[in-house]
C-alpha cells in the first residue's frame, strides 16, 4: 500500500505523517545554555536564568525554560523554617532614592581562619549596594568614614539612616555624626532583625552567590572578589522585586522620572494578581435574576 493511500485511509495528510519534530536538537541547545548559566551562578534561579538567556539573544518562553531547568536538575534546595506570627510593623514607604540608607554587618572568615567583617550599605529605594567595606575590624570611625566617602561621590546625604543596636551605630560618635549631618537614624527593636529586611534580604545574596561560593587567600583578595561581586550586583544581576531590572538600570530610569508611582516597591511573586471588581446590582437587576431563575 502506497504512504498516500494509507494516509488517506486513517484521514491524516501526508506532510503530518512526514514531520519530523525539532524539539529535541532545540531543547538540547538551551538546557545547555542553562547549564552554564548555573555553573556561572549556582544560586540563581530559573526566572533570572530566563532574563540572562533572553539577554543573551535566545528567544524562549519561560514555561519552557522551567521545564528545562527542572529535568535539568537545576532547582534551588531551600530549607523551610519555621517562624512564629506576629504583627509586623508599619513603616513608611519609601519614594525617592537617597530617602533611607540600610546599614549592617556580615561575618565570614579568610583560608587561614582569621575572622572578616563586612559593612553594608544599601538604599532601600533602589536597591542598589553603595558599599561592601571589608576588614578584620570595623569601628564607628571607619563606618562615618565610608559613609561620608559615599555621600561625596552621590553628592547627596540620606534623609534616613536605618540600624540595628550595634556598638558601632550606638557610639556617641556616631550619634553626634548623624545629628551634625541632620540625619535622622533609626535603632530597630532589639531581636527584630526583620525591621530591617532590606539588608538582611541583600545579605541572603551576598552570603548564596559570593561568600559561600569563594575561597579568599587573605584580606587583599577578599576585598577584590567582593568589590567584583558587589559591581555585579548592581549593574547585572536582574533584581526580581525591580520588575527584574538591575539597581542601576532602576536608579536611572527614576532620576529621569519614568517609574510609576509605588514603583520603589517592585514587584514579586507574593504580589496578588489584578482583578477586575465585580460591579453591584441594582434591585431592578436582582428582579430580573429572579425571574429568569423561576
Amino acid at each position: 500500500m502506497s504512504e498516500r493511500h494509507a494516509c488517506g485511509l486513517v484521514e491524516i495528510a501526508v506532510s503530518s505523517f512526514r514531520y519530523a519534530s525539532q524539539r529535541p536538537a532545540k531543547d538540547a541547545e538551551l538546557g545547555q545554555q542553562l547549564k552554564e548559566l548555573a555553573q556561572q551562578h549556582p544560586r540563581y534561579g530559573y526566572r533570572r536564568l530566563w532574563v540572562l538567556v533572553r539577554r543573551g539573544g535566545t528567544w524562549a518562553n519561560h514555561k519552557r525554560v522551567h521545564r528545562l531547568y527542572r529535568e535539568g536538575g537545576l532547582s534551588l534546595r531551600r530549607k523551610k523554617r519555621k517562624h512564629l506570627v506576629r504583627q509586623r510593623a508599619v513603616f513608611p514607604r519609601v519614594q525617592t532614592s537617597n530617602e533611607e540608607w540600610a546599614l549592617d554587618f556580615v561575618t565570614d572568615a579568610l583560608a587561614s581562619q582569621r575572622h572578616l567583617r563586612i559593612l553594608s550599605v544599601v538604599d532601600v529605594f533602589t536597591r542598589e549596594c553603595l558599599a561592601l567595606e571589608t576588614d578584620t575590624s570595623l569601628g564607628s570611625v571607619r563606618v562615618i568614614r565610608v559613609l561620608e566617602q559615599i555621600i561625596t561621590e552621590r553628592g547627596s546625604a540620606p534623609q534616613r539612616i536605618r540600624t540595628d543596636n550595634g556598638p558601632e551605630f550606638t557610639s556617641r560618635c556616631f550619634i553626634a555624626w548623624c545629628l551634625d549631618r541632620r540625619i535622622e537614624l533609626v535603632h530597630i527593636q532589639p531581636g527584630k532583625p526583620v525591621e530591617n529586611a532590606y539588608v538582611e534580604s541583600f545579605h541572603g545574596r551576598l552570603r548564596e552567590e559570593c561568600l559561600q561560593v569563594s575561597w579568599f587567600r587573605n584580606l587583599f583578595d577578599a576585598r577584590h572578589q567582593i568589590e567584583s561581586w558587589r559591581s555585579h550586583y548592581n549593574t547585572d544581576r536582574p533584581h526580581s522585586s525591580l520588575g527584574y531590572r538591575t539597581p542601576e538600570e532602576f536608579a536611572a530610569l527614576s532620576a529621569a522620572g519614568q517609574l510609576s508611582a509605588g514603583a520603589g516597591q517592585g514587584i514579586s511573586n507574593a504580589d496578588p494578581l489584578p482583578h477586575t471588581p465585580i460591579p453591584a446590582k441594582t434591585g431592578e437587576q436582582i428582579e430580573v435574576s429572579c425571574r429568569m431563575l423561576e
